[in-house]
């Protein structure tokens, strides 16, 4: 898959808005969980979320559990294929994808219908994707649940959101990634259409609002209140617990603006990389070796910006942009950024020797320390990169009326980050979220992305709102 991952997006411009959503990290166990007072139907009901995914084929001590109660569930599997499990009477029903979902750029709009008295047994259950009815895979052991069954929902146990708790306490499943626009609706089977809809232009599903009502278990949870990520929105009051999960797990990156992060698909110098934190976070494996990674969006037009933040020590760290060249056919190379001659590795920042590398040499650059914040603003338009330490523009560079600044290829180019130091957690910020403790939340011209220091004017967050415009 090329890292110029649009297809799919899901980011249609224009109509309903969703400002927000609350990011889940396995590694930290984090969730919602809510034990109804009362049970509601059990037999009959729909959810509905947008799920967008950073981390695939995890194993069962670290799964990617979006809902469920009880033996009832809708999670994904090592294989990245999607399935709802309901168990009742001591057997399981399985509702099996037909397909994997491996695109962490894209957001992914899940609708489960259930409604056990139907006399049909196809009709029981149906999963929508995207707009469109998921046939169940009969090959995986696809089974209808029996009529009138009572399943997990709705019930009086605990249900959980980005967890599942087999047995008790045999073993917990985490989900990592993004959740938006969550709905359960309790006594009705609805399909897609009550929630999305095809754009009449692109034909891109798209979120609408949802204008019916809950039942007695119903929610909606929309995560805007950032001290409540768990807060019901239905009327209902049916408000969820959080564990794990504060005000800074709220994000920006939603269905309708979606911000780009860090490519998780590519298996990056011998799997010695691996991310966390919503694909914000690089974490390295044990031992030294340059790695240079890249955000999962290319651009050829416009002005872009992102920032991140220097590791202990500077941690051989190194911020800047590389050229689809070097993305594409090095991704498996000890190098880093700015190591050739001829730009196909780009230009960066380099924390520990305060240089900027470019065309394989450097320039002495301006003084950094721990905890720094470099800005990389990235100017395809004149094909020039511009770097800050803290805001203030190294080697006299001014990037609003091009002034100096380091030469880039006339070809598509990424976010890059380059590292050295084994054992480390690296932490980026594209503006949809991060971990970066932001003391300014400054945004671009347009209001998008939360970042340390205000993008040069004319430069802006990369996500799909400013590509339908700038890119």
């Amino acid at each position: 898959m090329s890292l110029l991952a649009l297809a799919g997006t899901n980011s249609a411009t224009g109509g309903y808005d969703i400002d927000n959503s609350c990011k889940f990290e396995s590694d930290n166990s984090e969730y919602l969980s809510k034990t109804p007072s009362s049970a509601g139907n059990q037999k009959t009901w729909t959810f509905s979320a947008w799920v967008k995914r950073t981390e695939l084929g995890l194993n069962t001590s670290k799964s990617a559990m979006i809902f469920g109660s009880g033996d009832t569930y809708l999670h994904f599997v090592t294989s990245d294929k999607l399935i709802a499990n309901l168990r009742t009477g001591g057997t399981n029903f399985f509702y099996y994808s037909e397909r994997v979902f491996r695109d962490t750029s894209a957001w992914y709009h899940f609708v489960l219908a259930c409604d056990t008295t139907q006399s049909t047994a196809s009709n029981r259950l149906k999963l929508y994707v995207n707009g469109v009815y998921e046939s169940p895979t009969e090959s995986n052991g696809y089974t209808n649940i029996a009529q009138n069954a009572n399943t997990g929902i709705n019930s009086t146990n605990e249900h959980e959101i980005g967890k599942y708790t087999l047995d008790e306490n045999t073993y917990a499943e985490f989900f990592s990634g993004y959740m938006a626009e969550m709905h359960l609706v309790d006594g009705t089977a609805l399909d897609h259409t009550s929630f999305g809809e095809f754009d009449e232009d692109s034909g891109i599903w798209k979120p609408k609002a949802y204008t019916g009502s809950y039942g007695t278990n119903g929610f909606y949870l929309d995560f805007k209140n950032a001290s409540d990520l768990g807060e019901d929105q239905s009327g209902n009051n049916n408000d969820w617990t959080k564990t794990n999960i504060s005000a800074a797990d709220q994000a920006t990156d939603t269905p309708t603006n979606n911000f780009t992060t860090f490519n998780t698909l590519r298996k990056w110098n011998q799997n010695r990389i691996s991310f966390t934190e919503g694909a914000t976070v690089v974490n390295t494996a044990s031992g030294n070796a340059w790695t240079t990674v890249s955000n999962n969006i290319g651009v050829n037009k416009g002005k872009w910006y992102w920032e991140g933040e220097l590791y202990t020590n500077e941690g051989y760290q190194m911020f800047g942009q590389n050229p689809v060249v070097s993305t594409e056919i090095n991704i498996n190379a000890d190098w880093y950024l700015g190591q050739y001659a001829n730009k196909s590795a780009g230009a960066g920042y380099y924390g520990s020797g305060d240089d900027v590398y470019y065309e394989g040499g450097y320039a002495n650059s301006s003084a950094s320390t721990t905890g720094d914040i470099i800005s990389v603003a990235m100017d395809c338009d004149n094909n020039k990169v511009h770097f800050a330490v803290n805001g203030v523009y190294t080697n006299s560079s001014n990037p609003v009326n091009n002034t100096n600044g380091f030469a880039m290829s006339d070809e598509y180019q990424y976010f890059a980050m380059a590292t050295y130091i084994g054992s480390y957690a690296f932490k980026a910020n594209f503006g949809g979220y991060t971990t970066i403790s932001i003391s300014s939340g400054a945004s671009d011209a347009d209001g998008y992305g939360t970042f340390e220091y205000a993008p040069p004017s004319g430069y802006y967050a990369l996500c799909t709102k400013n590509l339908a415009e700038y890119g």
